[in-house]
């Protein structure tokens, strides 16, 4: 399972970053062509213009709700379908196949089909990302119940730990790892997924603003609409996801 860095790490973080920056400026410098990859200073300038018109927010604000939206689908679907499949071996075995069709089901065939049957809609967009990630966290919750430590479930059998104490107390905090990998993997799945529905069928959004601007060539808006997101994204992951993380496994560091 994958970690989210410390504070302590976020000067590593920064300069890994910065350095990332610097060999897209020497890229940019060597191309020598704004039409094919600006530079850092003018992608900058153009990320600046296009919050001072509103457009950026407003198009980053539809963006961000289709993913926290789809995103909160995927988790409580994944989540309730993973565990009844990971503690129920005849549901596991009826139903897995079902699991594994889905989850290798193309995300663009399930973007479309979406489209044709529900009609080019906030219902059909939604839909469809929350589809093309529930699979992938069925699975993971799968196999971390499948992973879980006998003698804790021996123990509250001990105890006659009702259902939901039993969920709360034993099940929940050792199938926390697998919740973050889930969280992780599937915000960087979910918003790249949103983008492609707004490029086939929104009028707003991200992936709208990057469609318009491919048809007109202009590297440089492309770049800063991505970019923008992707920062956004890195502050979720690191100001808020990586929090909750290492004060949900705190408990782990206690026992041993």
């Amino acid at each position: 399972m994958s970690h989210s860095p410390s504070h302590r790490d976020f000067p590593i973080v920064l300069i890994s970053l910065a350095g990332l920056v610097f060999l897209w400026a020497a890229a940019a410098w060597l191309k020598a062509d704004a039409s094919v990859l600006p530079t850092p200073g003018t992608v900058w300038a153009l990320i600046r213009a296009e919050i001072a018109t509103g457009e950026l927010p407003r198009h980053m604000a539809a963006t961000l709700r289709r993913v926290v939206l789809a995103f909160s689908l995927a988790m409580v679907l994944g989540l309730l379908i993973g565990i009844a499949m990971g503690l129920n071996d005849r549901l596991n075995r009826w139903f897995g196949a079902w699991v594994m069709v889905l989850l290798n089901v193309p995300a663009l065939v399930v973007i479309v089909l979406c489209y044709l049957w529900i009609g080019l809609n906030e219902t059909a967009a939604i839909t469809a990302v929350a589809l093309n990630k529930t699979a992938m966290v069925a699975v993971t919750i799968r196999e971390g119940v499948h992973a879980l430590d006998p003698k804790l479930r021996e123990m509250a059998q001990a105890f006659r730990l009702s259902r939901p104490d039993h969920l709360r107390h034993v099940i929940l905090p050792q199938l926390w790892p697998f919740v973050a990998s889930c969280t992780r993997n599937g915000l960087a799945i979910i918003w790249k997924i949103v983008l492609v529905v707004e490029f086939l069928g929104r009028s707003d959004g991200v992936g709208f603003q990057i469609h318009l601007y491919f048809q007109l060539f202009e590297t440089g808006y492309v770049m800063a609409y991505a970019l923008s997101f992707v920062g956004l994204m890195l502050v979720i992951e690191y100001g808020v996801i990586g929090v909750v993380e290492r004060r949900a496994v705190r408990w782990r560091q206690q026992v041993s």
